[in-house]
């Protein structure tokens, strides 16, 4: 059977129509609906979930629903631009951001894009915002300590190099404060800091930059801010994004990492509301199902890497907001469940004046001592214990009953305690300082000393110490263990310090 030229011309003509059909339908669709920050879609009939769409208006998005006619996209930037109609073309790539030294001191929206004014980032290397966390034989054992600076944290909940430890409690009870007495307390050492802000008002975001800028710690820190004026796409990709930004100096140059997300609470409400408006069904407090795993392979990307793999690290301090102390809500017990230990601030200690305000009776850590340098280990080994014996006594002796004078020294010593484990932001103490300030406490040295006097006596010990006592204090500082012979040394320091202390005071 013979056909025509006509003919033939007409087939091919319709094969090719034919194929670009089905290339634009699976590389191009059209905006159907819009609204929220969700753009529903007609098209893209080859979509992969999680890929990365481009809008018309140079708008970028990502594809989370994959639906029978359409698919649902959460869009990135301002979706007032786009309109019903508009074209969408996939990329076939998934979300990621930019990475690399150039981000270092920068701050970025949640996309990698500068939001500080500053010109452009000149980086080459991206990442993708969700990869896989590594699987348990490409991880050791968290063994070194990753030092805060704050005094109560070091001694009784410490937390190692590839951690996962959250930090939970009320409105303004001082969690955000800790973070960033964490990322200072890093300067000087081989740590890269990520400070995630999720929800937060620009000026809040604006404040913490000056604060690490005023004490130099911006040279080895990466801000990501999704404000709470950025559409709830911006907030929820913002913590992947940011631990993407430090996965970068984990993988690729074998160096240690601290990220911390401040706070979950907003990003699980700003997922809610995308799931909502994507039509997923909802569950308890309307929250979606996958909810625990949202958090959860965010927080299972923070690891220590076995040598084979580098032995870098990504330490990774979430911040979660309670309501009224309801530690037992939905959103605080998942991540309580996913995370290695929690630090627990008390509105009622913080309103005391009890400066950081952490419960010690609630908080732990399930790192232990594991991630403490062993002179610390060795003096705190017991302060946990005698500080909840402390407060179970403080209550009892509130109801006026006359006391043994066994129970009113040990009394007398947790009152001390409690002073000395006191500090004020922005101020962190190198791990020598706190070792000699809680070896002095346990002691008994500060036991006549009055309360108000506590502070004077810490700051004039540690001054003592470091030039009339420097042989000791340069010897711990290099070998972070406490022998014998040093205990003696240190104890006849003390006893000598508390003495002209004590004559000044007269």
């Amino acid at each position: 059977m013979k056909f025509k030229v006509d003919e033939i011309s007409s087939l091919i003509k319709q094969e090719i129509e034919q194929y670009r059909e089905e290339l634009d339908v699976s590389q191009v669709g059209r905006v159907i609906e819009i609204g929220d920050g969700i753009a529903r879609v007609h098209g893209l009939g080859g979509a992969m979930a999680s890929e990365m769409v481009k809008f018309e208006t140079g708008a970028f998005g990502q594809v989370l629903n994959l639906e029978e006619n359409s698919v649902g996209v959460v869009v990135f930037g301002d979706f007032e631009e786009i309109s019903e109609g508009d074209r969408v073309t996939a990329t076939g790539e998934l979300l990621s951001v930019p990475v690399g030294e150039a981000m270092i001191g920068r701050v970025v929206n949640p996309l990698g894009q500068p939001i500080d004014g500053k010109g452009p980032i000149e980086s080459h290397q991206r990442r993708p915002v969700e990869v896989k966390a590594p699987g348990i034989a490409q991880r050791q054992p968290v063994k070194e300590p990753l030092q805060t600076g704050i005094k109560a944290i070091d001694s009784m909940i410490p937390i190692g190099r590839g951690q996962r430890e959250l930090i939970i409690g009320d409105r303004k009870t001082g969690k955000t404060a800790i973070a960033v007495d964490t990322i200072i307390n890093q300067k000087g050492g081989d740590v890269v800091c990520v400070y995630v802000a999720i929800g937060q008002k620009e000026s809040t975001v604006v404040n913490v930059v000056e604060a690490l800028r005023a004490n130099g710690a911006m040279d080895y820190t990466i801000v990501v801010s999704a404000s709470s004026t950025d559409p709830a796409p911006m907030q929820y990709i913002a913590p992947y994004a940011g631990c993407a930004m430090a996965e970068f100096f984990m993988y690729e140059q074998n160096r240690h990492t601290l990220v911390i997300y401040d706070d979950l609470t907003k990003q699980a409400q700003a997922y809610r509301q995308l799931s909502l408006l994507l039509r997923r069904p909802p569950g308890r407090e309307a929250y979606p199902g996958d909810v625990f795993y949202l958090h959860s392979r965010l927080l299972e990307r923070a690891c220590k890497l076995s040598e084979a793999r580098g032995g870098g690290s990504l330490t990774a301090l979430p911040i979660i907001e309670t309501q009224e102390g309801e530690v037992s809500a939905y959103i605080p017990t998942n991540v309580i469940s996913i995370t290695d230990g929690q630090i627990y601030l008390e509105p009622s200690l913080f309103y005391a004046g009890v400066r950081p305000a952490i419960n010690v009776g609630i908080s732990v850590s399930r790192v232990g001592g594991n991630a403490q340098v062993k002179a610390m280990k060795k003096v705190a080994g017991s302060l946990r214990l005698d500080l909840a014996a402390y407060r179970e006594l403080e209550a009892f002796a509130q109801l006026g009953t006359d006391l043994d004078a066994a129970t009113q020294r040990q009394l007398d010593r947790g009152a001390r305690m409690v002073e000395l484990l006191k500090q004020g932001q922005y101020t962190p103490y190198p791990v020598v300082d706190q070792v000699l300030s809680i070896f002095a406490g346990t002691q008994g040295f500060l036991d006549k000393v009055p309360l108000s006097k506590v502070s004077d006596f810490e700051a004039g010990l540690l001054e003592f110490i470091r030039t009339e006592g420097r042989a000791a204090y340069e010897e711990l500082r290099e070998k972070r263990t406490l022998t014998d012979e040093l205990v003696d040394q240190l104890k006849k320091l003390i006893a000598s310090f508390a003495q002209r202390f004590a004559e000044s005071q007269k």
